[in-house]
């Protein structure tokens, strides 16, 4: 697992109930890892935005992930909503995911995470950029 350097982000995570903080470290790790396996992302910067952990890189869009404390089950990877992003995402896998609007893939507490598919994803916000004018942002 990678460290977390940046202590804010870190206070966020410790502040997550115990069962939602081990999930949305798992999206943190795959996010580290699908950077690691592409050639074309350098350094993923690990920030806070809207006082939830953000993943940015040099030609990339943001992605974000957070719990949704009104929901209490469930927590969400976030998408800039005035990319492809979601849209593309709904096109490949369909009702694969559940989406909100089209800035959110969701996830109940429970459910199996198809990692796979959510790494194609991660690929696909980190290098937006360079793909947004591709069809399907050539995925």
């Amino acid at each position: 697992m990678n460290t977390i350097h940046n202590s804010k982000v870190a206070n966020i995570f410790e502040s997550y109930p115990v069962q939602i903080r081990t999930k949305l470290l798992f999206l943190r790790q795959l996010v580290f890892q699908t950077a690691s396996e592409t050639d074309e992302i350098e350094i993923v910067e690990e920030t806070l935005k809207w006082s939830e952990p953000s993943y940015v890189t040099k030609f990339g869009s943001t992605l974000r992930i957070g719990w949704q404390k009104n929901n209490p089950h469930h927590y969400a990877m976030y998408f800039h909503c005035q990319t492809k992003l979601v849209e593309t995402f709904k096109e490949i896998f369909g009702d694969l995911f559940r989406y909100e609007g089209n800035r959110a893939i969701l996830f109940h507490e429970n459910d199996p995470l198809p990692v796979d598919e959510l790494k194609q994803c991660i690929l696909l916000t980190l290098t937006y950029h360079k793909r947004k004018h591709l069809p399907l942002l050539g995925a």
